[in-house]
């Protein structure tokens, strides 16, 4: 299967008053081009900061991330990334947001017209594939947290990029919505044949939306543990009761309390909470 990503013996370091503090330690990661590669851990492993680097936001010390073979330089529009905090313009509609990024593309062309009313079917097809057809002269202070984090995504989507980079993009959102929106960001994946790194604190989300979950360690972050999920492609809500997935999701758990020195006690072995 052709790679979409290849994160080679990764290095990084942030400088502060007390020194350096090592915050990747030598990760190396191959993600396939259309999947969807879940990222859990406990706080300072470097989940958020990984996903930086891969972005182009942030630059390592050492290694290298190849995207399609290539090396990246900063950050591209083969990459986009989503937010917790959707990072939406507060004086334009839901479509115009949606447009935003592409319209600076398109200010630069040639053929302004033509790509202008591409680039508008685009814009209206993705305001539908998210639900929000109805809302779409609307602003963002008219939405609710999901509507708005649908119009990320959207926008996300808008540049045809063949990678989408998500950092606990539904952190703030409450239970139902979160779940509706899982089962959204799945569908339109699966439409779109994009390839998902989505980084998440929630047990539970990372296995029912991944199809690998990869278990980061802190202090520094390395790779401890990569699982397969034993799901069908296709997930339905009754897939978070079965045995086999509550059983992987307490080793899941397990394992992240390991690695910080702690294990599950006896209030917990009934009822496991997302939050790890």
């Amino acid at each position: 299967m052709t790679k979409a990503i290849e994160i080679k013996n990764l290095v990084k370091s942030f400088s502060g008053k007390r020194g350096s503090t090592l915050v990747l330690d030598d990760i190396s990661l191959s993600i396939a081009s259309g999947e969807f590669l879940t990222i859990v851990g406990a706080s300072g492993c470097g989940k958020s900061t990984l996903l930086r680097i891969v972005a182009g936001l942030e630059i390592a010390d050492h290694g290298a991330v190849l995207v399609g073979g290539q090396p990246i330089n900063g950050p591209g529009v083969d990459r986009a990334m989503v937010f917790q905090d959707y990072s939406l313009f507060p004086w334009l509609t839901v479509k115009q947001n949606v447009l935003f990024s592409r319209r600076l593309a398109a200010n630069s062309s040639d053929n302004l017209a033509l790509e202008r009313g591409a680039e508008e079917a685009r814009a209206v097809k993705l305001i539908s594939l998210v639900g929000l057809t109805a809302a779409q002269d609307a602003y963002p202070s008219q939405l609710s947290g999901g509507m708005r984090q649908r119009v990320a995504i959207a926008r996300a989507l808008m540049s045809k990029p063949s990678i989408i980079l998500m950092d606990e993009p539904f952190g703030a959102l409450d239970a139902q919505t979160r779940e509706v929106m899982q089962d959204l960001v799945l569908g339109v994946v699966a439409q779109e044949g994009t390839t998902i790194v989505f980084v998440t604190h929630d047990v539970e989300e990372a296995l029912y939306l991944g199809s690998r979950v990869v278990l980061m360690s802190p202090h520094p972050g390395r790779i401890d543990t990569i699982y397969e999920v034993p799901l069908p492609a296709e997930r339905t809500v009754m897939m978070r009761v079965d045995p086999a997935f509550v059983a992987l999701k307490r080793e899941v758990m397990e394992r992240i309390r390991a690695t910080v020195g702690l294990s599950l006690d006896r209030s917990e072995q009934g009822t496991i909470g997302a939050e790890a």
